[in-house]
C-alpha cells in the first residue's frame, strides 16, 4: 500500500486511533507499571516531534495570508486568554482543596490546545487551516501569559511553586526548535520538487506520533491517576463543566465579530480544548506536589478526548451553516 493511501486511511480513523491508543496506554501503564518512568522520559521528545510535524504544515509564506484575517486573530485572542481566564477564575471558587491538583487544573486550563484540535475541529467542519495557521502565535502567548495569570489567578504561591528554569526549557525545545527546524526544513524545499515532494510524504507520521504521543502519557501516568483518583475526582465535573460553556462563549464571539461558520466553529473548538500534552511536562516540573498536579492534566485529557468525540457531531448542530 502507498504512502498516500496509508495516511489517507490514518486520517479517516483518526479519531479511533487516538482513542484506542490512549486506552492502549493505559493498560501497558496498569499491566507494566514499571514503563512509566520510561514512557515518561519519552513523552518530551515525542511531543517535539508532533510539534515540529504540526509547524511543517504551517507555511512560512502562507503565515502572513492567514494572520491579515484579524477578525478570527481577534476572535481566538479574546476567547483563550480573556473569557477563558475569567471562565477559570470563577471556577477556582469550587475546585479541590489540594494545592498540587489546584495548581495542575490551573495550568491546563489557562492554555489552548495546538494539536488535536486541529484534526477535531476539520471533523466538525471548522477552518481548521486557519486554527493550523494561528498554532504560533497560540503556544508563544500562552507560555508568555501563563505566569501572569497564575500570579493573578492562583496567588503568587502558585507561580513561586514553579522551578523556571523547566518552563524556560520547554519552551525553547517544544516550541523554539521545532519551530525552527520546521521553517528551515520548508526553505530547504523551495526551489526542489523533489525535496519537497519527499517531505510532503511526513503528513503520513502525524496519525502515527499523536497517538504515540497520547499513548505514553496514558502510560506514564495511568498507575498515578489511579491511586490519587480520590483527589482529583473533584476536578472532573469542572472540567466537565468547562467543556460545556467554553463553545458557547466561542459561538457568541464568532457571532459577535461576524465571522463565517468554519472560523466560528474554529473558535468554539480552540475555547475548548486545553494544552494538555504541552503543559504536562511543565507539571512534572513543579517544587512540589508535580505527582497530583501531573494527574490532574492526565484527567483533562481523559475528560476532553471523550468530549470531543460529542463535539465532532454537537458543534455542526450548534454552529449551523447560514
Amino acid at each position: 500500500m502507498q504512502a498516500s493511501a496509508i495516511g489517507a486511511s490514518l486520517e479517516r480513523h483518526q479519531v479511533a486511533v487516538y482513542l484506542c491508543a490512549f486506552a492502549l496506554g493505559g493498560l501497558v501503564g496498569l499491566a507494566l507499571p514499571q514503563t512509566s518512568g520510561a514512557a515518561e522520559y519519552l513523552v518530551t521528545p515525542a511531543l517535539a516531534a508532533l510539534l515540529f510535524l504540526t509547524f511543517l504544515q504551517v507555511p512560512v509564506s502562507g503565515l502572513a495570508t492567514a494572520w491579515r484575517d484579524w477578525r478570527f486573530l481577534l476572535a481566538l485572542v479574546a476567547v483563550n486568554f480573556v473569557a477563558v481566564p475569567a471562565v477559570v477564575a470563577l471556577l477556582t471558587l469550587v475546585m479541590p482543596d489540594s494545592d498540587p491538583v489546584r495548581l495542575g487544573m490551573l495550568i491546563v486550563l489557562l492554555c489552548p490546545c495546538v494539536d488535536y484540535v486541529i484534526v477535531f475541529s476539520g471533523l466538525a467542519g471548522a477552518r481548521s487551516d486557519r486554527l493550523l495557521a494561528a498554532t504560533p502565535l497560540l503556544l508563544i502567548a500562552q507560555f508568555l501569559l501563563l505566569p501572569a495569570y497564575l500570579a493573578i489567578i492562583g496567588g503568587g504561591a502558585s507561580l513561586g511553586a514553579i522551578d523556571p528554569a523547566p518552563f524556560v526549557s520547554a519552551f525553547i525545545f517544544l516550541i523554539v526548535i521545532p519551530l525552527l527546524c520546521a521553517w528551515g526544513v520548508q526553505l530547504w524545499t523551495r526551489n526542489s520538487s523533489t525535496r519537497e515532494s519527499l517531505v510532503r510524504r511526513l503528513d503520513v507520521a502525524m496519525v502515527p506520533m499523536m497517538a504515540l504521543v497520547l499513548a505514553l502519557v496514558a502510560a506514564s501516568q495511568v498507575a498515578r491517576l489511579g491511586s490519587d483518583f480520590s483527589t482529583v475526582a473533584g476536578a472532573l465535573w469542572i472540567y466537565v463543566v468547562f467543556l460545556m460553556v467554553m463553545p458557547l462563549i466561542g459561538w457568541a464571539v464568532g457571532r459577535l465579530l461576524g465571522l463565517d461558520t468554519g472560523s466560528t466553529r474554529a473558535v468554539a473548538f480552540s475555547g475548548a480544548t486545553r494544552n494538555s500534552l504541552v503543559v504536562l511536562p511543565l507539571a512534572l516540573s513543579l517544587n512540589e506536589g508535580a505527582d497530583l498536579a501531573a494527574t490532574a492534566v492526565v484527567a483533562q485529557t481523559a475528560v476532553e478526548l471523550v468530549g470531543m468525540v460529542v463535539f465532532v457531531q454537537l458543534i455542526p448542530r450548534m454552529i449551523r451553516d447560514r
